[in-house]
């Protein structure tokens, strides 16, 4: 029953990955796409919510499901960017960073050495992201890892996996006070006013009209909507009955199939070198979670 659900919990994470990178190459601005796709969340979850028991939700709840909700929307904008300005192939792979950050934060604080094997994952996750960039680092004649961390969408890809990473811990806090559909509902109705509000502050005043943007695109946000609620609920029974490290792991399994999306939807080149480097950071991954 695990496999099923973490199977289809990548196959609904890759769909909306194609949807919001789809979306950012019809020039939609990311805090469009980010507000729009809270917006109908918001309308998903709005009927689910007057069927859940609520009233009883403890402050500690609520404390955990508000800084989730507020980690993760701006993680989500990061994400978007991200797949604003890079090739998914390579959005893809670095999922296995996760893995690096989150053992950064144990470090920091919560005072977990890693062991040895931790730190040679962690230099086998670093070699495979050489070849992400292998085919263009050939064309342009520079240093592999120096295109890729020097890449502004893989910067924002960190900046989102950072705060995705910090955002799991309060996350699993709620599910496992409030439980899965009751944590994924009440994450999509409080994300929503914060996308709201970031898209007021920072979108450029002089964008055409709302309507003339979301009626057009509609379907496809529609659609990625739906794959974000599934997702995030998928996620919220897999964080109730794994360790987070686990469930981690186990996302990284979506590497490989975003690759193959990249080459198939975006027509995305240099597939193989990035297929290698999928096989590489996944095994550094599991060499850290071992650890």
């Amino acid at each position: 029953m695990e496999i099923i659900v973490i199977f289809c919990r990548v196959v609904f994470a890759s769909f909306a990955n194609v949807l919001q990178k789809k979306l950012a190459n019809q020039s939609h601005h990311p805090l469009f796409i980010v507000m729009a796709s809270y917006t109908l969340l918001s309308v998903i979850s709005l009927p689910i919510l007057l069927s859940l028991p609520v009233s009883h939700l403890s402050e500690y709840f609520w404390i955990n499901i508000v800084l989730a909700a507020l980690l993760d929307m701006a993680g989500t904008l990061f994400l978007v960017f991200s797949l604003s300005k890079t090739d998914l192939s390579v959005f893809g792979p670095l999922n296995a960073y996760k893995i690096v950050i989150s053992m950064l934060l144990a470090m920091l604080f919560l005072n977990e050495i890693p062991s040895l094997q931790g730190f040679l994952g962690i230099s086998v996750i670093i070699i495979g992201s050489f070849f992400l960039m292998r085919g263009t680092a050939k064309k342009t004649n520079q240093q592999s890892l120096f295109l890729l961390f020097t890449n502004r969408g893989v910067q924002y890809r960190f900046l989102s996996i950072l705060l995705f990473s910090i955002g799991t811990l309060p996350l699993k806090n709620a599910v496992m006070v409030g439980g899965a559909l009751t944590t994924t509902t009440l994450w999509s109705l409080i994300g929503f006013p914060l996308a709201m509000l970031s898209y007021l502050f920072f979108s450029k005043k002089k964008e055409q009209p709302l309507l003339q943007k979301v009626i057009p695109a509609l379907p496809q946000l529609g659609y990625l909507a739906i794959s974000l609620f599934l997702m995030q609920y998928l996620t919220m029974i897999v964080l109730s009955e794994l360790l987070i490290a686990y469930s981690l792991a186990l996302f990284q399994f979506s590497m490989v199939l975003q690759v193959f999306l990249g080459y198939r939807i975006f027509k995305e080149q240099n597939i193989k070198s990035r297929l290698i480097a999928c096989l590489i950071m996944a095994i550094g991954s599991l060499l850290v979670l071992n650890a």
